[in-house]
């Protein structure tokens, strides 16, 4: 068993009891969202099931993150209903299989190493962001059908009922830790709840009467689409939405993950094993989908750390849809959704509320820009997105900002300007006004020993100026170019011309140490 282990990447000591526990405990959580996320796409629930097993399963073996937990999720629902709708779930399972062969090739590039350009503000309010939206899906649970087949809020006794389940659950979720953290919390609401409703017989909303989860085990189907370039172009712009949205969801769940167990995913292990999990979902008549937070959350607050607590949440889902329906439908939904209450809860960022005050004004307004994006328009991707592009413009304004030149005149005449920042577009206007051609004496240098050319703006600003100092018959030297600058100088020379010279008595430094 050990070697086994090993093989998969289980170097860490695993406590079996309690990787097991939260396994299951993960697995019953899981049930209500995968039948939901099934339904937000047009699609039957055990499509959403059959997701949740295979990814659930391939991710834990293959992933780069142990006690990460994937599954069907809302952000590829919402992508992928529009053409459930239209051409049915063969094409979603096409879409599917192209979406996890993208994010195989995202991997196999090293694509993963892209999430360290997500500033923490932009986690932040991805965070709070999905922290509202997990606490409103559950809101879902305190409507019922009437007479007519509406869905209305429930009142009167009904609603008392099953809000006293809820707070039951909070209840036990909250304070059965500080006894003790010998069993999950959460699985230990989940029975108590269930236990309170058949000993008393209270009439309640149950998993079954969202719908049956009875089946059996994920059919092998090749999808049947005609294999045709219009198919391609079909489906194509579906699954690279969805493969982007799994993984920067999958590779924010993972960085969340690594900052609550103290240790380290490796993101672009992660984004092969979401593909291959994406592929194989596909093949076994499954929706897809990525990392879900709120499972890991519960996954890891459960005590779990290794690859175990996956794999037995992905066989023992399995175990349910086959030989456990009748039983699992039972399951009060008043249990679950105290649950995912508190999953959304621990997972909102309050910290980040007492840090208005001492944040930069452009981090607030990015933090909470990505919360209302990722609320009320449940496009993760496009959130983070967003996100990145402001803080970005951002970063820029203020190093455009930031350049300066110290200026001097030599005991030889020679006027001398020490660059300091960064130049490159932003700065190009800064950097223009700090000279005086006209008035500069004969020879100028320009040390750029704490500064940088970075881009073509910087390159076609230090070409002008050579220029300019020439048509009044000055000669300028530029001097201290790094070796990554004095290349990106020499790359451009067959563009522009710039006049790199080097004063006799000055050497040119280099960063070659």
């Amino acid at each position: 068993m050990t070697k086994i282990f090993n093989l998969f990447d289980f170097k860490q000591k695993v406590d079996y009891k309690t990787e097991i526990l939260a396994g299951l405990t993960v697995a019953l959580a899981l049930i209500p969202e995968a039948v939901a996320f099934a339904f937000i796409a047009g699609l039957s629930p055990l499509t959403g099931l059959y997701a949740a097993f295979v990814m659930g399963l391939i991710t834990s073996i293959l992933g780069g993150r142990p006690g990460m937990i994937s599954g069907a999720t809302g952000a590829v629902a919402v992508v992928i209903v529009g053409l459930s709708v239209t051409h049915g779930p063969e094409y979603i399972f096409a879409t599917v299989i192209l979406a996890g062969i993208i994010q195989i090739l995202a991997g196999v590039l090293r694509l993963g190493k892209l999430i360290r350009l997500v500033p923490h503000s932009v986690i932040f309010g991805f965070v709070n962001g999905l922290a509202i939206i997990i606490f409103m899906s559950q809101l879902a649970q305190f409507k019922t059908l009437n007479a007519a087949g509406e869905m209305v809020w429930m009142t009167g006794p009904p609603l008392w009922t099953f809000l006293g389940l809820v707070l039951t659950a909070m209840v036990i979720i909250w304070g059965l830790p500080k006894l003790t953290k010998v069993f999950p919390s959460s699985l230990a609401a989940i029975l108590v709840v269930f236990g309170i409703v058949v000993a008393l017989g209270i009439d309640t909303k149950s998993v079954g009467d969202m719908a049956s989860i009875s089946g059996g085990f994920p059919p092998f189907h090749i999808p049947e689409v005609p294999f045709s370039w219009e198919t391609l172009q079909l489906i194509f712009p579906y699954a690279a939405i969805m493969a982007g949205v799994g993984l920067i969801e999958s590779l924010l769940t993972l960085n969340i993950v690594d900052e609550i167990t103290e240790t380290r995913g490796r993101g672009n292990k992660e984004c092969v094993a979401q593909g291959t999990a994406n592929m194989l979902s596909g093949l076994f008549s499954g929706m897809g989908g990525c990392a879900m937070l709120g499972q890991s959350l519960i996954n890891v607050s459960s005590g779990a750390r290794a690859r175990l607590s996956g794999i037995v949440a992905a066989v023992m889902l399995l175990v349910f849809i086959m030989f456990g329906a009748d039983l699992i439908e039972k399951l009060p939904m008043a249990a679950l959704t105290g649950v995912m209450i508190m999953v959304a809860i621990g997972t909102f960022e309050w910290a980040s509320l007492k840090t208005f005050r001492r944040m930069p004004k452009s981090d607030v307004l990015v933090m909470v820009l990505v919360t209302l994006v990722t609320i009320f328009l449940h496009n993760l991707a496009l959130a983070v997105l967003v996100g990145v592009i402001i803080s970005a413009l951002v970063f820029a304004w203020d190093n455009a900002k930031r350049i300066r030149a110290r200026k001097r005149v030599d005991e030889k005449g020679v006027k001398h300007y020490e660059i300091y920042g960064p130049l490159f577009f932003g700065s190009v206007a800064a950097f223009n006004e700090k000279f005086d051609i006209l008035n500069d004496p004969e020879e100028v240098i320009i040390d750029f020993s704490e500064s940088r050319i970075v881009d073509m703006s910087g390159i076609e600003a230090v070409n002008k100026l050579t220029e300019r100092y020439l048509k009044q018959g000055k000669k300028l030297h530029l001097r201290h170019l790094s070796e990554d600058c004095r290349q990106l100088l020499h790359n451009a020379d067959a563009i522009i011309e710039v006049n790199v010279l080097e004063d006799p008595h000055y050497k040119v430094a280099t960063d070659k140490v």
